[in-house]
């Protein structure tokens, strides 16, 4: 088993940032691929982001391209979004996710263990 903990979520204006966190651990080793997720009111849980654990690739949905990076820390277990130049829509709570295959990563279904979720708001 994987656990994650998120945070750093919040409330913050058009334009600005916030970092993510999320802490691992557990059977750690097991997991490949680190992804962020969010879903918004109404709206299906999506892809953001996700990076790979050994070799630090990293892939981002189209709309957050430019404004958001993804890195992890293996010393630490932990990986991270930084989010600039927020927008009132990427309003919604922010899901950490672990995978061990790299290879459907935009998939819910290419994760097994889930985090609990942190809000982000962003006022306009």
């Amino acid at each position: 088993q994987v656990q994650l903990v998120e945070s750093g979520g919040g409330l913050v204006q058009a334009g600005g940032s916030l970092r993510l966190s999320c802490a691992a651990s557990g059977r750690t080793f097991s997991s490949v691929v680190m992804g962020w997720f969010r879903q918004a009111p109404g709206k299906e849980r999506e892809f953001v982001a996700a990076i790979t654990v050994y070799a630090g690739a990293a892939y981002y949905t189209d709309s957050v391209k430019g404004r958001f990076t993804i890195s992890r820390d293996n010393a630490v277990n932990t990986v991270y979004l930084q989010m600039n130049s927020l927008k009132p829509e990427d309003t919604a709570v922010y899901y950490c996710a672990a995978g061990r295959r790299t290879y459907n990563y935009i998939a819910l279904s290419n994760y097994d263990f889930w985090g609990q979720g942190t809000q982000v708001t962003v006022s306009s």
